[in-house]
């Protein structure tokens, strides 16, 4: 028999921002459509940028303008909300250890910018720094047991 589960959350009332996304001005620093549902950190003057693995997560990276702006890419960052990721394991050794249920998350391994998420999931690990508070996204369920390549939900709390 199948359990209830958290579900990742469609509110028309989630915080979306409209900034400059990516790493520079031009071509090379640009975000793409496939760099989609990424996790994203204020990187700088309006402008947000991936996330590198054990950053805290800001948002995540959920549209894509088809013209840019003085070399930027424009796009919109989800900052609340639940989103759907993989576990990573814990942030201090990544690729072991299990997440748990009420855990706060920061980023785990990272797909590089141009290149599609495997399964379209980012990947979060359990964040062992006091500073994950800051910006805190908990895990409010699990697939099944929170080891590493499980599936789970973020919520921003």
């Amino acid at each position: 028999m199948a359990k209830f589960k958290f579900a990742v959350s469609v509110d028309t009332s989630t915080d979306i921002s409209t900034a400059r996304v990516g790493s520079a001005a031009n071509l090379a620093g640009r975000l793409l459509d496939v760099d989609k549902g990424k996790l994203m950190k204020l990187a700088g003057d309006s402008q947000y940028g991936l996330c590198a693995a054990g950053d805290l997560i800001e948002g995540m990276f959920v549209a894509l303008e088809p013209a840019t702006q003085d070399g930027w890419a424009i796009g919109s960052v989800q900052r609340n909300g639940r989103f759907a990721c993989i576990c990573d394991g814990l942030q201090a050794s990544v690729g072991t250890g299990t997440i748990n249920v009420g855990d706060f998350v920061v980023c785990g391994s990272v797909i590089a910018a141009g290149t599609d998420l495997v399964g379209g999931t980012p990947r979060v690990a359990s964040a062992t720094s006091q500073n994950a508070t800051l910006f805190a996204w908990r895990v409010v369920s699990l697939g099944d047991t929170g080891a590493v390549g499980d599936t789970c939900v973020i919520e921003r709390a």
